[in-house]
């Protein structure tokens, strides 16, 4: 039975060393999509018909804007979930409010340490990995080695965390995503439709199979990536992540279910003009604890229930 445990423990540490090595392999991999797409659909089909003059030539116009303003927004979305830290817990960090008992009291130095030598103490959670303190809603991840904040799941096509700090990038590369995959495919259709068709195909058989690729490859994330969006859509309506999600099943009430106002607003802000753009204003980092991952507000009568 040990022998088994060890194995067991040997190959989870074998996975998340495997994860840790895709790295750079997983940002050169989603760079080459966007390179293949941008191939197939600005050099080899629309950009060459803006020279063909009339209705072509508006639509091949209004096509390229749309997705170059695309394009610009989901790479900028995604370099932010991959450069940005998903949050993690400060040094000699100590809650400052027992959640479980409603008390306003920091803990002593006798109850920090009697907790740290018992971790199987569920008054305040403990990290045995870590050896610290966890805030509320805070993970261990094995594949980074650390305790994120707010952690929802690490994600190896950014090669990161995705938690309290990179959340609404995440949320916007997939909506970008989505967008810019969804048109391409649709622009690409026509030429793909021409593959099955009895004239003359246009093209030299290179720009051809990169068209192929392009139009296969968007259609398969477009349509992966809208049930990924929906999902994590319904996950910040109710103010719960994968992890939490899992988590609570056999529980019918969350604590920090505030409405899906309030819920919206604790991952994308109040100020309506960064809602889409991967970036905060200060004053709503000032005014919104919640996006620090440290504190959250839960229902004001959870407790009496």
């Amino acid at each position: 039975m040990h022998r088994s445990g060890a194995a067991m423990a040997w190959n989870v540490f074998k996975f998340c060393t495997a994860l840790r090595g895709l790295g750079s392999i997983m940002i050169l991999l989603v760079l080459g999509v966007v390179g293949v797409t941008y191939y197939a659909v600005v050099l080899t089909n629309y950009g060459p018909a803006l020279l063909l003059g009339g209705l072509d030539s508006l639509t091949s116009l209004a096509v390229l804007i749309f997705f170059h303003c695309l394009l610009v927004m989901l790479l900028w979305s995604y370099f932010a979930v991959v450069f940005t830290d998903p949050g993690i817990v400060p040094p000699n960090w100590s809650p400052a409010v027992d959640e479980e008992r409603g008390e306003a009291d920091p803990l002593n130095e006798l109850e920090l340490s009697n907790l740290q030598s018992d971790p199987s103490n569920q008054r305040i959670r403990y990290c045995r990995k870590c050896n610290q303190l966890k805030p509320a809603r805070c993970h261990h991840c094995s594949v980074c080695g650390r305790c994120v904040l707010k952690m929802d799941h690490h994600c190896v096509w950014v090669v990161n965390c995705v938690g309290a700090l990179n959340y609404k990038y995440f949320l916007l590369f997939l909506f970008y995503t989505f967008l810019e995959t969804t048109l391409v495919t649709i622009s690409l259709l026509p030429h793909f439709k021409t593959f099955f068709s009895d004239g003359e195909i246009p093209g030299t058989p290179g720009t051809l199979a990169t068209t192929l690729l392009a139009f296969v490859l968007n259609l398969a994330f477009s349509l992966s990536v809208l049930g990924f969006l929906v999902m994590h859509i319904s996950l910040v309506a109710a103010n719960t992540t994968t992890i939490e999600a899992y988590e609570k099943k056999t529980t019918p009430k969350w604590r920090y279910d505030l409405g899906q106002r309030k819920n919206f607003e604790q991952v994308f802000g109040m100020d309506k003009r960064y809602w889409f753009i991967p970036a905060y204003s200060e004053e709503d980092i000032r005014r919104i604890p919640a996006l620090q991952g440290l504190e959250y507000p839960s229902k004001p009568d959870f407790d009496s229930q």
